[in-house]
């Protein structure tokens, strides 16, 4: 058994099928299992869960009888359930279906076979009852829906058969979508000057576009940055993206000497040298033949949902989905936070003409971002046949694509929204108030004595690096040119403004 029950428990569900059929398949977000003795319970270890269900709760031993439960008892796995759905017997399913045709379950069993296998199993297309909803969009951030008339589904899921995560509406997402974020960040911009923040989007692009690259332990010269810079800038204007449109992204912000024509056509795999003989590796990507169709389903659900689906939820599905198909040899970490800012600017979430420095808290919760990677990542090198040649390649055995189609993107979703927060809240006002205290001192720096621009932006930061007093060397080094007097006064021009805080004003003007 892949997965070790609790004492006096016979599996179910999901930990039933997983051992009938033999398969390696990261652990789903619950597993359940059927009571011998004592009282029903669930386990927690994180945002996995063990439950526990009273003995009556047992399903028939069929495989159907399994995968009805579920649907009706266990969270959506979809990429479990789309390698199970291709090892069960067409035949058996049919008759198990046949005996209630019109159940909610049955036909949706009946609709995942069809859909996800691409086979077509011996039964009419009903004709009689009401349309059900594929997903419970009580339990569920749901696509916009397709009828399906043969099974009388609502399909709802947020992709197609080529990509579609899964997005379940858990308590931490319930309570980030009435937060309204988006008001709360348009009401921060409204408390201050038009042009303090007009400085400030200079500056903002600035540091998002640095912090994404110091994630990666890089630091652009400067003709890549401003390139990088542009596109956050243009973001927002533009349409819906197609391949030409993503390989042009990709050239844009990577060394001329690793611009990509196309998706990858080679395997490629997150690593880390240990040494001349030894590579640790951290994630394996698809395998370049699933690239295309990944892709596309990829910029398909983006489109199709573009208007209906939470811009933060949207933006966690279509970057964090980008980045673990890998689609490219390099750049792959900046165009997956880039596609967080496409999504929310297009969306209405960002308010206009600004940029939320997300890269920043990322960066400033480094662990916990690897950690929300790792939550797809980690899983995936321990059902994955993969094996690592002498020359440093790695060669992928058997079919995976069903493990970057329909991965559970629910926490990068929480995790997008938890950094959301903390950029409006922290970050955003944090810079906007930086701005307000810096204008403020150096307009009245002009008053006791007109330094050049560098020399005065030197002069605040080294006084606010040293407690607002100007040490002696530095003096030495970069005012000698300065009386005691006209030192004083500048150090009480901008003690006053950084004492004074950041609330917005017009001083700038």
């Amino acid at each position: 058994m892949q997965f070790e029950p609790p004492a006096d428990t016979d599996p179910v569900g999901y930990a039933w099928l997983i051992d009938h059929f033999g398969v390696k398949v990261p652990r789903p977000r619950q597993l359940s299992y059927a009571l011998r003795k004592g009282s029903p319970r669930e386990l927690h270890d994180g945002d996995l869960v063990t439950k526990v269900f009273a003995r009556a709760a047992t399903p028939a031993s069929t495989p159907s009888a399994h995968l009805e439960f579920c649907l009706k008892h266990e969270p959506l796995a979809l990429d479990v359930l789309a390698i199970l759905l291709e090892r069960l017997d067409a035949d058996q399913l049919a008759e198990h279906i046949r005996a209630k045709p019109l159940g909610k379950y049955a036909r949706r069993l009946w609709f995942f076979y069809e859909y996800l296998t691409g086979r077509r199993l011996a039964l009419p297309d009903l004709e009689t009852g009401n349309y059900v909803p594929l997903l419970d969009p009580d339990a569920h951030f749901t696509g916009s829906p397709r009828n399906s008339g043969r099974h009388r589904i609502v399909n709802n899921l947020l992709g197609d058969q080529r990509f579609s995560p899964v997005v379940l509406r858990t308590e931490r997402l319930r309570r980030w979508q009435s937060a309204d974020l988006a008001a709360r960040a348009r009401s921060i911009v409204a408390d201050y000057d038009p042009q303090v923040l007009a400085r400030a989007v200079n500056y903002l692009y600035t540091r998002e576009t640095m912090s994404s690259y110091e994630i990666e332990r890089e630091v652009p010269n400067p003709s890549r940055a401003e390139r990088f810079i542009t596109l956050l800038r243009t973001a927002a204007d533009r349409g819906d993206l197609d391949k030409p449109a993503v390989v042009t992204l990709q050239n844009a912000i990577v060394d001329p000497r690793f611009r990509d024509a196309d998706y990858r056509a080679d395997q490629n795999y997150v690593g880390q040298t240990l040494s001349w003989t030894a590579e640790r590796v951290h994630y394996v990507s698809p395998k370049p033949d699933d690239v295309p169709s990944l892709m596309a389903g990829l910029l398909e659900l983006m489109r199709r949902n573009q208007t209906t689906l939470h811009p933060v939820v949207l933006a966690a599905v279509a970057s964090f989905g980008f980045v673990y198909i890998h689609p490219f040899q390099d750049g792959n970490g900046r165009l997956h936070r880039w596609l967080i800012h496409y999504v929310l600017a297009r969306g209405g979430f960002t308010p206009d003409g600004l940029i939320f420095p997300v890269s920043a808290v990322m960066l400033s919760r480094r662990t916990e971002y690897d950690r929300c990677l790792e939550r797809l990542s980690r899983p995936l090198l321990e059902v994955i046949d993969w094996r690592l040649r002498p020359d440093g390649s790695l060669q992928v055995d058997g079919e995976t694509a069903a493990f970057y189609r329909y991965f559970d993107a629910t926490t990068a979703a929480e995790c997008l929204f938890d950094w959301i927060e903390a950029t409006i809240d922290s970050e955003l006002k944090a810079e906007l108030d930086f701005l307000v205290r810096y204008q403020r001192a150096r307009v009245a720096m002009q008053a006791v004595v007109d330094l050049p621009d560098r020399k005065a932006a030197l002069f605040i930061k080294l006084c606010v690096q040293n407690q607002l007093h100007l040490s002696p060397a530095k003096r030495k080094a970069h005012f000698d040119m300065l009386t005691d007097a006209e030192v004083a006064a500048l150090e009480r021009v901008v003690a006053d403004a950084y004492r004074r805080g950041g609330e917005a004003g017009s001083e700038g003007g």
